[in-house]
């Protein structure tokens, strides 16, 4: 004979409180019911029931979360550009970039030498062919898909001085350095005028003087250009104001 049934088991307190309630609900439900001939503690019981199932919000449909909406990522130069030179070995091999640059979007002004959107531009001189990558991490309205996103191969000729390719070793001032040296030779004048004033960045081999170069372009595009000053992107040095 199975004695486990038999063993008398002391009710926890949240099933005493359960009782309590449904008790509580009885009784209140046999007080309505008084006075109507007919209506015992069985139909009170049944009442109850009825009443429960009418107030319980389990026919209610599940309150979904609203999506959370993500802003842009800002990153420096040097992090956008591991990210495309990547996918541009994956092109080919020998790829090499020629060009570095920023592109100004409503979402980031490049005040800090971040910007939502970089495009790098490679060439491989065995292909003869040249390919740019953009990273995006703009939500701005016709913006790139965030990631990296590839342009459309081109024909390349290594005699075109500007697009002379160069070694990524020469890169080692970021774009946020690059910026604080261009504030202190003008910079800091035109966002003192003008504080909504875009920057945006260019990066490329000058053949000329054989030197990476950083170009802090201050406005909205190279057509709006109110200062550009030129910085070496491999030492910091101010270099000059090119306008």
């Amino acid at each position: 004979m199975n004695t486990d049934s038999l063993v008398h088991t002391e009710p926890t307190v949240a099933e005493t409180e359960k009782l309590g309630t449904a008790f509580s609900r009885i009784g209140s439900a046999k007080s309505m019911m008084r006075g109507i001939p007919g209506i015992g503690c069985a139909a009170a019981i049944v009442l109850l029931a009825l009443l429960s199932g009418c107030s319980s919000d389990s026919g209610k449909p599940a309150e979904t979360a609203k999506p959370e909406v993500k802003g842009p990522d800002l990153i420096t130069a040097r992090s956008a550009f591991q990210k495309v030179y990547l996918a541009a070995r994956g092109w080919q091999q020998d790829a090499k970039p020629y060009r570095i640059e920023s592109v100004v979007t409503s979402d980031g002004n490049g005040h800090d030498g971040k910007a939502a959107i970089w495009r790098g531009s490679f060439a491989s001189a065995a292909q003869r062919s040249e390919k740019s990558y953009t990273w995006s991490g703009s939500t701005a309205d016709g913006a790139p898909s965030r990631g990296v996103n590839p342009g459309t191969e081109d024909s390349y000729s290594s005699t075109n001085s500007s697009t002379q390719v160069f070694d990524m070793a020469f890169l080692k001032i970021d774009s946020d350095q690059a910026v604080a040296t261009a504030q202190k030779h003008g910079g800091d004048k035109i966002l003192e005028k003008a504080p909504d004033t875009p920057i945006f960045y260019v990066c490329d081999w000058n053949h000329n003087t054989n030197e990476l170069v950083w170009h802090v372009i201050y406005g909205a595009s190279r057509d709006a250009v109110k200062l550009t000053v030129a910085v070496n992107a491999s030492t910091g040095e101010f270099i000059r104001v090119e306008k």
